[in-house]
């Protein structure tokens, strides 16, 4: 990444922690940083919105829905501190995208290898559930995400509306009238040289505990994936 972009990212990183942009989630996201989890009633809550982590050349960028209430909202990073991040960072760091296999906190020693992390809503939602005008609001800081992160070759959306939101950020397009059908596994390579995206659910206990996603399907979809890096098959910009 050249200097230039390396500013701006630090910049829109900063704009988005400090984004008060939409009053349910700036509400929601203070609640739960002070009524806390029993578990947790020791450490202190980032409580603001989550911007992205990772390797700044990399070629992949997987994108989730939002930051958990007890994971990134607690530890302010990206799938850290939660189920869905030690599902995550197991099947990551076992595929070599990641150093290690866990997510705790912040400074846990964790590196990204060749991959780049970030959510389409970047405060946590009630319910895990945002509003349509929520992904809206925060569609251009993931647009600006996908633009400064200039070697991306491949894309993996978490779940149905980190897909969705994939679309409407990079096309600018905020309908998604260009939106291929989500289909677990699937995987979406654009005629116009941009980048291979593919679709997995989401790792939530609700997927991965019923069986939904196993780690041996999301090994897959991550084996596939190295195998689009490696042969370049996907570099076609």
């Amino acid at each position: 990444m050249h200097n230039n972009s390396n500013l701006a990212l630090d910049k829109l990183n900063a704009q988005i922690t400090k984004c008060v942009r939409c009053t349910r989630l700036v509400d929601h996201r203070e609640l739960v940083a002070t009524a806390k989890r029993k578990s947790f009633i020791n450490d202190i809550y980032w409580g603001k919105p989550v911007s992205g982590f990772g390797d700044r050349s990399a070629s992949l960028i997987i994108i989730g829905l939002a930051p958990a209430a007890h994971g990134a909202n607690r530890t302010g990073r990206v799938f850290t501190g939660d189920q869905s991040a030690k599902f995550l960072m197991e099947g990551l760091g076992e595929a070599g995208f990641a150093n290690q296999t866990t997510s705790e906190y912040s400074d846990d020693g964790l590196l990204l290898l060749d991959t780049y992390i970030t959510c389409a809503v970047k405060c946590v939602p009630p319910e895990n559930k945002p509003t349509r005008q929520e992904q809206l609001q925060c569609l251009d800081y993931l647009g600006r995400e996908l633009a400064l992160l200039d070697n991306i070759k491949v894309v993996l959306t978490l779940g149905k509306f980190a897909f969705s939101s994939y679309y409407r950020a990079s096309s600018g397009n905020d309908d998604g009238a260009k939106e291929p059908k989500f289909i677990h596994g699937g995987r979406y390579a654009p005629e116009d040289g941009s980048p291979v995206v593919y679709a997995s659910y989401h790792p939530s206990p609700r997927n991965t505990n019923t069986g939904l996603l196993t780690s041996e399907s999301f090994a897959a979809i991550l084996q596939r994936i190295r195998g689009d890096l490696e042969t370049g098959e996907s570099a076609n910009r």
